[in-house]
């Protein structure tokens, strides 16, 4: 038993520890938000093992981006288009991503991620450019298959935690 709840802090430790790593909603990472003047959203696909149950509850991937976009429009975020988004410095992108995992027979942990990825560049070797996250939110949660509709509820809510970041600086 020791041995297990060993096994399980640790991995408890190290998810924490790494979690540390990534961009949260906070003044700092507000700031990068400043002089971005539109965004290009991203919806990962949804996970096979909950597409059957989460479709009747509108919750695919084509309608998480349309929610998602109509969202930052009607708050006046300039959504860009693929190829407006290539065109654009830094290429500002709205990552949403929501991971399921099937714990017991119609019953779902999440977890909702918002990230903001741009264009950046390393200070040690400025020639070196990459994608980094720069802001992010998440959220987790549990559903059955019934109350699949918490994950759409609760990602409405996370767009509107960016949109409020997005406005504090705009």
């Amino acid at each position: 038993m020791k041995k297990i709840y060993c096994i399980v802090l640790i991995v408890f430790l190290s998810i924490f520890s790494s979690s540390l790593a990534f961009a949260i909603d906070s003044e700092i990472t507000r700031k990068t938000l400043v002089d971005i003047r539109g965004i290009h959203v991203f919806v990962e696909n949804i996970q096979p093992n909950i597409e059957k149950y989460a479709s009747r509850f509108k919750i695919t991937k084509e309608q998480i981006q349309q929610d998602v976009e109509q969202r930052l429009k009607n708050a006046g975020i300039v959504v860009l288009s693929y190829n407006d988004w290539l065109k654009t410095a830094g290429r500002p992108m709205l990552y949403v991503n929501v991971n399921t995992h099937e714990y017991e027979k119609y019953w779902y942990s999440y977890t909702i991620s918002l990230d903001v990825q741009q264009g950046v560049m390393l200070e040690t070797n400025p020639k070196i450019k990459t994608i980094a996250t720069t802001w992010s939110i998440e959220m987790t949660g549990i559903a059955n298959i019934g109350t699949l509709d918490s994950i759409k509820t609760n990602t409405a809510y996370l767009v509107d935690r960016f949109i409020n970041a997005y406005r504090s600086v705009h």
